[in-house]
């Protein structure tokens, strides 16, 4: 069982025969799109590491955008079907259960060069579940945008992301349109506002101006997915064609109990994400440097990493904790 912290209420998910089929097949074809084959290195090495428990390897984020594997890190996720298989230290199935996924580094040398990626390990049923019943946006903000599939162990776990990735965008929007004002909105202003409320539920410093670019970049992608999401969408949102835009159709009392929710997801993200850095000081290498920069970087508090606290990674992560409470940065 994770960590209930996780959930603490459940999203409005959407039933899987009522995933417009179309919006299935879009994923399918999104998530499908060729990309460079250096990533299969990283799909071999990770197929070493975790043997017959990977379900899937998806690829995610920046790497993805810019393409750049030289100077980047990748971001990948392994789902795997059990987490005791996935692991020959308990310690570590015991934490990915907890709260999923556990984050590792992974270097691999390729015709000369060098390739970084981070991963996380997850399993099927939590990714899942993640995209459908998670109070939180952690695994439905990430997977409503685009991502590709690297590998799939059969057809049956192909299947299993396609309706994840569907579900992740109706849970993504009906969460999101559910705060805005009645009024029309563009695909690109409905996905920005979405956006940055899913930035703000998490330790990112990512403002308007990164979301619109994120919009503006993908505008495609995420036209067509807005338009074959709308079937299970039209409680919320009515489509005008004259102006190819979205006109929310909210009540005062569904827009004040979901700006209620982005708020408690906000608080809930911000503790979520200490203990999820403070938990990577036992998987990630150099984690203290990388988990200190990050929590500087998205909160402001800078952070001592003593000698001592080095050789005693578990107690360095209560001490994040408590520093961060006491300045005050979740609020």
């Amino acid at each position: 069982m994770y960590f209930d912290f996780v959930t603490i209420m459940t999203t409005d998910p959407v039933p899987p025969a009522l995933i417009p089929e179309k919006l299935l097949n879009t994923v399918a074809t999104q998530c499908t799109r060729g990309v460079t084959k250096d990533y299969a290195v990283f799909v071999h090495a990770l197929q070493e590491r975790f043997k017959t428990a990977v379900d899937a390897i998806i690829l995610y984020g920046s790497c993805l955008r810019t393409g750049n594997l030289d100077e980047g890190i990748a971001d990948l996720y392994v789902l795997v079907d059990d987490y005791e298989r996935a692991y020959d230290k308990r310690y570590l199935s015991l934490l990915n259960a907890w709260l999923p996924p556990n984050v590792f580094y992974l270097e691999v040398l390729h015709q000369g060069r060098t390739l970084r990626a981070k991963y996380a390990v997850i399993s099927t049923a939590d990714f899942e579940k993640g995209a459908k019943y998670w109070f939180h946006s952690y695994i439905w903000a990430r997977f409503a945008q685009p991502s590709r599939l690297l590998f799939a162990r059969n057809d049956a776990n192909r299947k299993q992301v396609y309706h994840a990735y569907a579900q992740s965008v109706l849970t993504f929007l009906r969460s999101g349109v559910r705060t805005l004002e009645n009024t029309s909105l563009t695909v690109e202003m409905l996905w920005t506002r979405c956006l940055l409320l899913s930035y703000a539920a998490e330790l990112r410093h990512e403002n308007e101006t990164r979301a619109r670019h994120l919009a503006v970049t993908n505008l495609e992608d995420f036209t067509q997915l807005t338009r074959h999401a709308y079937p299970a969408l039209t409680d919320l949102l009515s489509y005008q064609p004259d102006n190819d835009t979205y006109l929310c159709q909210n009540t005062p009392q569904i827009r004040r109990r979901a700006l209620r929710h982005w708020l408690l997801r906000r608080w809930q993200g911000r503790i979520l994400s200490v203990l999820r850095l403070s938990k990577a000081t036992l998987t990630f290498r150099d984690c203290l440097d990388y988990a200190a920069w990050k929590i500087e970087r998205h909160t402001g508090v800078q952070l001592e990493i003593t000698p001592w606290l080095r050789r005693h990674p578990i107690i360095w992560g209560f001490s994040v904790i408590w520093q961060v409470l006491r300045k005050g940065a979740i609020r």
